[in-house]
């Protein structure tokens, strides 16, 4: 009986595949809002920030409970001509899409129920609550944003004290320098006169 010959080397093993989702490659340029709606299997409230796509992270209760109470309050008083809307894409340009968590805009600008972005000229309030992944945004780069846009009003919600309630940084446009100015820092009572009369408990997030 005959032994076969053994071959010289063995063959190289195939390369692993990666698991997992694949993120999509940016083009030369940054992605586009065009990017942003027809790009397949984007996570949720994707956004789009000078050309790159922002995930979202899993939130915090206390983001969820202060978006309820705000969202809540603002319905309450909203005039007939504007609506509060909550996580839309606000389409800024090109390469800028952000997401507030929630947006006052005219009416005029909600043409049907299967829309999915505003145009930032109709935006007349965004509310930014803060997360630890998205300080540096929300505290910077979106109002910076924000405010080169026009969106005459602003407010920053951040989860302060011991306690964790939210305290509400309140901005408004100064239109000749493109560039918010606080007018106000709440930490029990939202009570303001602009952009409408409200008056929002921001203690009763303890009871939610």
């Amino acid at each position: 009986m005959t032994a076969e010959p053994m071959p010289e080397s063995l063959p190289e093993p195939e390369p692993e595949q990666p698991t997992g989702p694949r993120w999509p490659v940016p083009p030369p340029g940054g992605f586009t809002v065009d990017h942003l709606f027809s790009l397949p299997d984007l996570p949720p409230h994707t956004e789009l920030i000078d050309g790159s796509l922002v995930f979202a992270s899993p939130q915090r209760d206390f983001h969820t409970l202060t978006l309820y109470l705000l969202e809540r309050g603002l319905r309450r008083t909203v005039p007939d001509g504007l609506r509060v809307k909550r996580e839309m894409t606000v389409v800024i340009d090109r390469n800028n899409a952000p997401e507030p968590d929630l947006s006052v805009v005219r009416a005029e600008a909600v043409t049907d129920r299967r829309q999915t972005r505003y145009d930032v000229k109709d935006v007349v309030l965004a509310v930014e609550v803060v997360s630890p992944d998205s300080e540096a945004r929300d505290r910077d780069a979106k109002p910076h944003k924000y405010a080169k846009a026009g969106i005459r009003h602003f407010w920053r919600v951040e989860m302060v004290g011991e306690n964790d309630r939210p305290v509400a940084y309140v901005y408004e446009l100064d239109p000749a320098s493109k560039s918010y100015a606080v007018t106000g820092i709440y930490h029990d009572h939202l009570k303001l006169t602009v952009p409408f009369d409200l008056d929002i408990d921001l203690t009763e997030i303890d009871q939610l």
